[in-house]
């Protein structure tokens, strides 16, 4: 009789002790859900959102946001969520926006770059907006007034949340220009796809693409490339997940260049932005 009594204490205490994860799940799944297009859009509007929302990329990590079409369950999934949240004009939303807004005619939009000063190319604007600590402070704004809009019970909430995160771009900001407004740091950069342009305006770098227009590089472009390493004095080639890096390797080979991995895609935003700024450093740059 005490043994099978402690079997029920036991079983008693294990279920016990599974209820909090239980109730935890309820409540996430009982959340109304965000769309967002990439996940460094991700980043900001979970730290904005806290606890009220659950945010969803429909770029998944690994992908790029220039090619990627939406699964069907992801074309429901936005049908049901609260509202989505674009990023701007990257590929992705020119593609897609307006067959999503057919298929969710309802849904609220909100444009999270709206205000921010664009760098104009022949084809729009240029997409890559999040690189920038200036354009991050204002998608942060954008986002705290959806979600006020969306929410006001909770609008103390959001912008409390929208101040911290302010804290976290300033801070990245600061070490950011402590890096690379030395007089020996890095002023140019090769990379193979141009995602960091409002990055280099920010603080005052030159940054060469090796692609061409979205193509890989002609002959003539690559022995261009490797005169402006030379004239330049190119010491850093960023490269990203989603591209080949073969021509980087090639530029590498022949100017004693250091190839450096990034993804200006990742969820990891404040990383991400700082590992630039320290490979361009005088204190972490060597060939």
């Amino acid at each position: 009789m005490i043994k099978r009594n402690s079997w029920l204490v036991i079983v008693l205490l294990l279920f016990v002790a599974c209820q909090p994860n239980k109730q935890k799940n309820e409540v996430q799944e009982n959340r109304p859900i965000l769309m967002v297009t990439i996940e460094p859009l991700r980043y900001f509007t979970e730290a904005i959102a806290g606890p009220r929302f659950t945010v969803e990329s429909i770029v998944p990590r690994g992908s790029s946001p220039e090619t990627y079409d939406p699964t069907p369950a992801q074309l429901l999934a936005l049908a049901d969520s609260r509202a989505y949240l674009r990023i701007g004009s990257i590929g992705f939303e020119q593609v897609w926006m307006d067959r999503l807004m057919a298929n969710a005619p309802d849904l609220p939009v909100f444009n999270t770059s709206q205000g921010i000063d664009f760098i104009l190319e022949d084809e729009g604007a240029e997409p890559h907006v999040w690189t920038s600590t200036v354009n991050a402070r204002i998608i942060a704004d954008n986002i705290a007034t959806a979600l006020c809009t969306l929410d006001s019970t909770h609008t103390a909430e959001y912008l409390h949340r929208r101040d911290s995160l302010m804290a976290v771009i300033a801070q990245t900001d600061s070490l950011c220009r402590s890096l690379l407004l030395r007089p020996d740091a890095d002023r140019t950069f090769l990379i193979y796809h141009p995602a960091l342009s409002y990055f280099a305006r920010d603080y005052g770098l030159h940054q060469l693409p090796i692609e061409e227009a979205g193509k890989e590089p002609t002959p003539a472009r690559l022995k261009a490339l490797l005169d402006l390493c030379q004239k330049e004095k190119v010491n850093i080639i960023f490269v990203q997940p989603e591209f080949d890096r073969r021509n980087a390797e090639l530029i590498a080979r022949q100017t004693g260049t250091r190839i450096i991995p990034i993804n200006p895609l990742s969820y990891d935003w404040q990383s991400e932005i700082i590992k630039a700024a320290k490979a361009l450093a005088p204190n972490n740059n060597s060939k």
